[in-house]
């Protein structure tokens, strides 16, 4: 096909297959495939035969831009006029619309127009919200027949016209009533095509096997003109579960359940042994196990079809249909059949794949999450200072990243602290933020250094070491002022290599963007001189460290989020560090898209008591750490 409607395609089931645009292209009457406006999306070989046009002439145009009206005719619109409003109706009443004999003129191909009279019926067919996606019109031309009619009659006398008036009415009434039986036959035909088409959408949507069993059982089955039915997936390795459609739920020891892998119903038979069990009538049924005596008593369902559920060669349950009066299913029906089955076995293997992929990612993801709180350990409690730390994964993330805060004391007195971001939203970014976060500890702890300096031996560590990653982050200490051992004055040195800039908070509320020419990333050029920076902490002040996940938001640039953030710090300066934290994430970090980590510190006053709990943390499963 040209251009295949959705929900139609190949169906396949172990080893056989339906390939609904072979069907489609083999059907000897012939079929027109419009959109809702009513541009022409497909035809098949047998529609271009007749109108002697190819594909590549008419998709992609107006119905009547490619087939007008001959306007020869005393009224050439007439034909245009009631071949559109029966498309129309088809189309805004959702259901078929079948026309009388129509006389329709095609082009030539050579300036003119050829006579044509045609049956025409159009069906609409519906999406898996219940919109018209497209219009089929069946086009039958009986040009020969009204013309052979017409001869034959002309040739006769007057009597023998009479005569042969009457046969031909006679013989049109017949033909009318085959026709309009063909007509029905079709109809049908199409509506389950295209409920089964939406249904197959809906099928290859499905996320669990409770959400499959629902489709198959609550539209499936109807779409194939069934009483009911039952879907049977294998319970462990001697059973199966049973779910069956609300006209069947008495039957089977009482509805929905377990039953034994040998149990002697059609559903079990065919998920068991692989083949297929039909059964007719209620005297098959109850020929195939007394058991079924019951079944058809309590739900009057004497015509069953169970079929396997299978891809490439291997079971994964059963699909029974289930009828309430005898029935001979045509080799047609069988086809419907097999096809339905054959893509409820693809969604099966589909959900159990994911299935088996999220049990195992669940259990990576709960190591990753288990190494990475490992690592999120409590700040210390350094005198006169207060240290608050927070980390949020994103959402839709798989809750582990390479964010990282960090915050410990050195030999020397001073207190260290990290904001780090290794490039990544995995486990092995967690694992490469483990790396860096320890070698930068030893480091830090083994020289006296400046914080640039100390940034670059880990910087060439991490090219010895291999690490292969590239990581931002801001290394600052906090060490007490000489001079200024009266008035409690701490100074701040730090080193940003490519991270966002720290926020300084004054004891009177300014915020001020400690914003210097940033560093390169680690794992750039390790030979590349860091700088240094530095700035005086008086007794009350606050400094703020961050990741970008805090400030970086989709259709935003960076600068604009740091001005959102200085907005939201000077809003609530005042409030004490953990509240304060708190109130930014609640105002922040509910929209992020990226992990966030927070490491906030305040200079207390002299006469200042601890606040309760300062130098304590606890990280829970949520990722949140205080101090």
């Amino acid at each position: 096909m040209g251009s295949q409607p959705d929900g139609l395609g190949v169906a396949t089931s172990g080893t056989a297959a339906t390939d609904y645009a072979a069907v489609f292209c083999a059907m000897p009457t012939p079929y027109l495939v419009l959109t809702p406006d009513l541009v022409i999306a497909d035809a098949n070989p047998a529609y271009l035969a007749t109108t002697g046009r190819s594909l590549a002439e008419i998709v992609g145009r107006p119905v009547f831009e490619a087939f007008p009206g001959n306007p020869n005719e005393i009224d050439p619109d007439g034909g245009v006029g009631k071949v559109r409003a029966s498309l129309q109706r088809a189309r805004d009443t959702g259901r078929p619309d079948t026309m009388p004999v129509q006389e329709y003129d095609i082009p030539d191909g050579v300036g003119g127009f050829t006579t044509r009279f045609w049956s025409l019926i159009s069906i609409p067919v519906h999406d898996a919200a219940g919109r018209c996606q497209y219009v089929l019109q069946r086009a039958e031309d009986i040009t020969g027949y009204v013309h052979q009619q017409g001869r034959e009659g002309a040739t006769q006398d007057h009597r023998a016209w009479r005569r042969r008036a009457l046969d031909v009415q006679a013989d049109l009434f017949a033909r009318g009533v085959e026709l309009q039986a063909a007509r029905a036959a079709e109809t049908v035909t199409a509506r389950r095509l295209a409920a089964l088409a939406r249904v197959s959408l809906q099928v290859s949507r499905a996320e669990t096997v409770q959400e499959l069993i629902r489709v198959v059982t609550e539209g499936g089955l109807v779409a194939l003109g069934a009483h009911g039915g039952a879907v049977a997936v294998p319970e462990g390795d001697h059973h199966v579960r049973l779910v069956m459609s609300e006209g069947l739920r008495p039957a089977a020891g009482g509805g929905d359940g377990v039953l034994p892998w040998d149990a002697p119903y059609p559903g079990c038979v065919a998920a068991r042994t692989g083949e297929r069990v039909v059964l007719p009538d209620r005297a098959a049924t109850e020929a195939f196990a007394p058991e079924m005596r019951e079944v058809i008593d309590s739900t009057g369902a004497q015509c069953w079809v169970a079929l396997p559920l299978q891809t490439a060669g291997r079971l994964l349950g059963s699909l029974s249909v289930a009828w309430t009066a005898p029935r001979t299913v045509t080799d047609d029906e069988m086809d419907l059949l097999v096809a339905f089955a054959a893509q409820c076995a693809q969604a099966l293997e589909r959900i159990g794949t994911r299935e088996t992929e999220r049990v195992a990612h669940d259990a990576v993801r709960s190591m990753a999450e288990a190494l990475q709180r490992s690592l999120l350990t409590e700040p210390p409690a350094p005198d006169l200072l207060e240290v608050a730390v927070r980390y949020v994964p994103a959402a839709t993330q798989a809750q582990v990243g390479g964010d990282w805060y960090d915050a410990f004391l050195l030999e020397d007195g001073r207190t260290a602290l990290v904001i780090g971001d290794v490039t990544g939203h995995d486990s092995y970014a967690a694992a490469a933020m483990a790396q860096v976060r320890n070698v930068l500890r030893g480091i830090a702890h083994s020289r006296r250094d400046r914080p640039a300096a100390v940034l670059s031996a880990l910087d060439r560590a991490m090219r010895d070491l291999e690490v292969g990653t590239l990581a931002t982050a801001v290394l600052a200490t906090v060490e007490q002022v000489r001079d200024g051992a009266v008035a409690r004055e701490r100074v701040l040195h730090w080193s940003n290599a490519g991270h966002p800039p720290p926020l300084l908070v004054e004891p009177d509320g300014t915020v001020t963007l400690l914003e210097r020419e940033p560093d390169l990333l680690l794992g750039v050029d390790p030979d590349v001189p860091r700088a240094d920076h530095e700035a005086v902490l008086r007794p009350g002040a606050t400094v703020l460290l961050y990741t970008d996940g805090l400030v970086e938001r989709r259709g935003a640039t960076l600068d604009q989020g740091i001005d959102r953030l200085i907005g939201a710090v000077a809003r609530c300066a005042g409030l004490p560090l953990e509240e304060l934290c708190d109130r930014l994430l609640g105002g922040l970090a509910d929209a992020a898209e990226d992990d966030v980590a927070l490491l906030a510190l305040r200079c207390l006053p002299g006469d200042r008591p601890r606040p309760p709990g300062a130098g304590t943390c606890d990280v829970p499963a949520a990722h949140t750490a205080t101090s």
